[in-house]
Formats: C-alpha cells, sequence, structure tokens
C-alpha cells in the first residue's frame, strides 16, 4: 500500500463507510424583537406575512408556525428560520404573536 501524506481514507473493510460529521445550523438570535413584514415579490401580487427575529429552533418553529396558521385560517411554511403565513392580516397576527410574549413590531410596506 502506497503511503501518500496528501491522501484520504474514502472506504475501509475493516469498520465500512466513514461517515462525515453533520454541521447543525446555527440559530441566528435576533435583538430581542420579533418582525413582521408585508411581502409581495415574487409572488405575483400575491402577499404573504413574514415572521422574523423569533430565535427559535426548527421543530419549534414548525409547531408555532401550524398554531398560527390555524388560529389564521389561512395556509404558510417555515422557510430557513422564518415563518411565512399567507394573507395580509399583520394585526391579527401581532396579538397572537404577544399572546406567546413576544416584543413585535410591523415593519415594511
Amino acid at each position: 500500500m502506497m503511503s501518500n501524506d496528501n491522501s484520504q481514507l474514502v472506504y475501509s473493510t475493516d469498520s465500512g463507510r466513514i461517515d462525515q460529521s453533520q454541521a447543525t445550523e446555527q440559530v441566528p438570535q435576533g435583538d430581542g424583537v420579533v418582525r413582521i413584514k408585508m411581502e409581495r415579490k415574487g409572488r405575483k401580487g400575491k402577499g404573504a406575512m413574514v415572521i422574523t427575529g423569533l430565535g427559535l429552533d426548527a421543530k419549534a418553529l414548525k409547531t408555532l408556525a401550524g398554531e398560527l396558521k390555524k388560529k389564521m385560517g389561512c395556509g404558510g411554511a417555515v422557510k430557513g428560520f422564518d415563518i411565512e403565513i399567507q394573507g395580509d392580516d399583520r394585526d391579527k397576527l401581532k396579538v397572537l404573536l404577544e399572546k406567546h410574549q413576544y416584543k413585535v413590531k410591523l415593519a415594511g410596506g
């Protein structure tokens, strides 16, 4: 067997495949203020409210998004560390988030 300092073990019959360690995504910590902004770009004129700055992990974001979608009576999705809710009723969404003890600001158009 040849020895080379630049070589890297890819497969070995002794221990099987060597897995690379999975890098976990860091949850972005904001300034403590949750912002709700209205976005219409790239949606063919239909708007969606985007909630940013929650500082929750992926599982907690999905749970919160599901609860907000049920109470708002509309669809939505979790993209990255943001929650997108369809429609334009930011005042109702602000009240719902304030019940969860978040400090909320309405941002953007």
